[in-house]
């Protein structure tokens, strides 16, 4: 646990275009995602950072593509840091990059981003961002705490991430038992 797969796609709605900022958990499956208007630099570590809140234990990795959100262009190594490596420094995460005009290398991410167009825009119209991120958190919930994955062995990724919490706690940062339902939710 702990190496993420990030990604951007492109959405659109009733108020014209935003950004689907993606990251998935390798291991756990555990995905968060976030709508933003506009894919800029400090949007992208601004993504990372919330993405690392709403982790309940430490990520170690990030897998980015070659995208300026998240990577220097070639021949500017000169220069100040990358605001997205800088967040990845300060926490202690080494930053990937995947092989240019290789998508596949970062597919658990691709086919997320494919999963949620799929039970978002292109089923349902969207008048409003807003509109479109509550169902997305919807979605994402339902996805987190109620699905159960082939891949988890029929665990749903709040619950394998709970059963790593009682194996090996020295992992997190924090108690992750509030993402699971019950009556206090």
């Amino acid at each position: 646990m702990g190496y993420l797969h990030i990604d951007i796609s492109e959405i659109r709605t009733g108020e014209g275009k935003a950004y689907l900022f993606v990251a998935v958990d390798r291991t756990s499956k555990f995905v968060h995602a976030q709508l933003y208007r506009k894919m800029t630099r400090q949007v992208a570590a601004d993504f990372l950072e919330d993405t690392l809140q709403a982790l309940p234990y430490r990520a170690h990795t990030v897998l980015t593509d070659n995208g300026v959100q998240f990577a220097k262009k070639a021949g500017t190594e000169t220069y100040k840091p990358h605001i997205f490596d800088v967040v990845c420094y300060r926490h202690g995460i080494e930053h990937r990059l995947t092989k240019p005009f290789h998508p596949w290398t970062n597919g658990q991410v691709e086919r997320m981003n494919r999963a949620i167009k799929k039970a978002t825009t292109r089923t349902f119209h969207y008048t409003s961002l807003d509109q479109l991120q509550s169902h997305l958190d919807d979605y994402l919930w339902a996805y987190n705490s109620a699905r159960p994955l082939r891949a988890l062995k029929g665990k749903t990724p709040i619950g394998f991430i709970l059963e790593q919490w009682h194996k090996e706690p020295e992992r997190f940062h924090y108690d992750p038992n509030h993402y699971s339902s019950g009556p206090h939710t």
